[in-house]
């Protein structure tokens, strides 16, 4: 498999899940600005939609979509811990949270990086941004992960929380998801993800 990536992007939550699972495959950066590939290709001739995850299978089937390929991934090693077996009401549970984590937190984020946009407008999606931090706290009190173990939804969240620092927000200010944010960095798996992104080489 090929994991096509961006540092600092979603891309970060199946690359911490691979490495979780043990699975073989191929890291490869990509010029979120250029589309160039480190392996000579435009992304947009990879993933039509022109952003990453992308994972090429060995069959060349193309999966994009991070909480559609983190749960393929899990699928591919059944009986870990990372995810519920598919068609049980606990995996049901966790679409749900990796929906809400998409919808509401991914994209509830991404305005936050239009320097366009004016201050009112940051603010109006700053404050929708933190009631839903404010539920994510909540429901972390006396809970070291989302839904109990590590999981998928736990990467995905780590992975657009560290977003947060780039928009003046201190996660201080929900103290439950500071201590999870220390409790994901601190797991080996997210570790060797975060440093063998930061060994690539810019294109």
């Amino acid at each position: 498999m090929k994991l096509y990536f961006a540092p600092m992007t979603c891309s970060l939550s199946p690359h911490i899940v691979l490495r979780e699972l043990g699975l073989p495959f191929e890291l490869i950066r990509v010029n979120n600005k250029t589309k160039a590939t480190a392996d000579g290709q435009d992304l947009r001739d990879i993933n039509p939609k022109g952003y990453v995850a992308a994972l090429v299978l060995d069959n060349g089937q193309v999966l994009t979509e991070g909480p559609a390929i983190v749960q393929y991934l899990a699928d591919q090693v059944p009986g870990n811990s990372l995810a519920p077996a598919n068609g049980t009401w606990e995996r049901t549970r966790l679409q749900e949270l990796l929906n809400f984590i998409s919808a509401e937190i991914h994209s509830g984020s991404a305005p936050l990086f239009n320097t366009d946009l004016s201050e009112p407008t940051q603010e109006i999606f700053r404050q929708k941004l933190f009631k839903r931090l404010d539920y994510l706290n909540k429901g972390l009190v006396n809970k070291e992960y989302l839904l109990g173990d590590f999981g998928l939804a736990d990467a995905y969240l780590f992975a657009v929380l560290k977003w947060l620092p780039f928009f003046g927000i201190d996660i201080k200010g929900w103290p439950q998801l500071a201590s999870f944010m220390g409790r994901v960095d601190a797991r080996p798996s997210v570790r060797a993800a975060i440093a063998a992104e930061e060994a690539t080489q810019p294109i």
